[in-house]
């Protein structure tokens, strides 16, 4: 009763005019980026983290949600028209979604695709409001030893999990964790590695390394390398579903939000693994197999699409109640609370309460907004796909240089900013993975801190890591996240 209590709070300050209108927004921009391919939510955030300075913290937390789970929605229309997946999550969508449009039924893909991540959504966020604050009141118990671990973890998997090369995963974390020092010591108060430069005494700022990293490296990216690229699109029909799809999609939505859930809760679990889960289950339990890579099954479409978005919503429990983000989003949403003195956690429950269930009863609203949007006003969302590339991506170079400038005014920024930019073009030339240096820096410092307090606690011993159950537990997955795939490697050449 005391969840539903919080929740029906939480309903009375979402549903206030002032925060549906940025829940609206927030939706609608987020459908739009998604639509958009190349663009994602990370980007769209990191541009406008300089608004927290003016904005209400729960009306800007509510927005930045709303273009968070709006780019997954958006995302599928270019991986079924286009064959052009606008975010990473929909890749495996565009594999059979591609497909049914190119046979004539991408009204039924779209349709599938949107009421699924509608259904997908709505269960998660059940899930979050339940599992959340049970988490939270395990996750007090936790000492600075488990919570060094929880982020050692964090690091290993997102080094070793995204991107081609553990080892190049690695090179990025430490890139962050190098800038992640730079700055006034926590614990001492002592300057260190600021080079004399003013602006670096309160540290490197993470919006400007966002959005140099994710904004300003895409568009210099694309107009190096992809500027040229010209996609045909596929014939647009009306999204609807015959009795048949029907009965043929809501299993595969089932199984995948059950698929895609779990994954967002754990570090780097990532949108990538559960659709790709959940693409090879509907082909194995499918009664239509010889449709899958040849006319499109709907249920190659339908199953990761509930994955997608059931993994996206997840990602709030450990946000909210550990303050670890498993996603790049996550890591620029927790960077907003920082920008708000708020800190994301388990006590956050306590300090932050009407904010907390305020956001988690956004979800729901920001669900049914996403289904009013998609299924009847996708013709809009398609038309973005004709807005030339050229004007696009220097609008986006505008806004990111005007956004970093009115942080501080500073032109230093605009050159790091730009010096950031060329380092993100460098590594996703030569496919080095960017997630980790922004998952760096802003878990470097929290870390840092949890890990002197756990040897100040074991009076400089190192073996407080062993004695207590649950850093050891920790200790021994990040053991197995680094070396599984190493033995496994080894016992196939073997």
């Amino acid at each position: 009763m005391d969840t539903w209590n919080l929740l029906m709070g939480g309903f009375a300050t979402a549903a206030t005019p002032i925060n549906l209108l940025w829940a609206f927004v927030g939706c609608a921009l987020g459908t739009a980026i998604g639509v958009l391919p190349g663009l994602g939510p990370a980007v769209t955030v990191a541009m406008l983290l300089p608004i927290t300075s003016q904005v209400e913290p729960t009306a800007s937390m509510i927005f930045f949600c709303g273009i968070y789970y709006g780019a997954m929605y958006g995302g599928s229309t270019t991986s079924i028209l286009l064959n052009t997946p606008g975010e990473t999550g929909t890749m495996v969508t565009a594999l059979e979604g591609f497909k049914m449009a190119k046979s004539g039924r991408a009204g039924a893909a779209l349709a599938t695709s949107a009421i699924g991540s509608f259904v997908a959504g709505t269960i998660a966020t059940i899930l979050v409001t339940l599992a959340a604050p049970l988490m939270a009141s395990f996750a007090v118990k936790l000492g600075p030893p488990e919570y060094f671990c929880l982020m050692l973890l964090a690091f290993t998997t997102v080094s070793a999990v995204l991107g081609q090369s553990t080892l190049r995963g690695l090179t990025s974390l430490f890139i962050g964790l190098a800038m992640g020092v730079v700055g006034i010591d926590q614990i001492t108060g002592q300057l260190r590695y600021a080079g004399g430069v003013p602006e670096l005494m309160d540290g490197v700022e993470v919006v400007l390394v966002a959005v140099g990293l994710f904004a300003v490296a895409e568009a210099l990216y694309n107009a190096l390398y992809e500027g040229r690229s010209v996609s045909q699109m596929n014939k647009m029909n009306k999204a609807h579903m015959t009795r048949a799809e029907w009965k043929r999609s809501w299993p595969a939505w089932m199984r995948g939000t059950v698929i895609g859930f779990p994954f967002g809760t754990i570090p780097a679990g990532g949108t990538e693994i559960p659709t790709f889960l959940s693409y090879a289950t509907e082909r194995k339990l499918s009664k239509h197999k010889e449709e899958f890579g040849s006319t499109g099954a709907i249920e190659g479409v339908a199953g990761p699409e509930a994955a997608n978005n059931s993994a996206v919503t997840a990602t709030l429990v450990p946000l909210l109640t550990l303050g670890i983000p498993t996603s790049v989003t996550a890591a620029i949403l927790l960077n907003a609370f920082q920008n708000y003195g708020i800190n994301a956690g388990p006590q956050l429950f306590q300090t932050s309460s009407t904010l907390v269930w305020a956001l988690i009863a956004s979800l729901y609203i920001g669900n049914v907004m996403l289904l009013v949007l998609n299924l009847p006003m996708v013709g809009l969302w398609v038309k973005l796909l004709k807005i030339p590339k050229a004007p696009l991506y220097a609008g986006i170079l505008i806004f990111a240089t005007v956004g970093v400038y009115g942080m501080r005014q500073s032109a230093f920024d605009l050159y790091l900013m730009y010096g950031l930019a060329l380092v993100g073009v460098l590594m996703r030339r030569y496919d080095f993975p960017i997630a980790p240096v922004i998952v760096g820096l802003i878990l470097g410092p929290l870390a840092e801190a949890q890990l002197r307090n756990a040897l100040s606690i074991g009076s400089g011993s190192w073996t407080v890591f062993f004695e207590r159950p649950m850093s050891l537990t920790l200790l021994v997955v990040v053991a197995l996240v680094l070396l599984t795939p190493r033995l496994l490697a080894w016992h196939r050449r073997a």
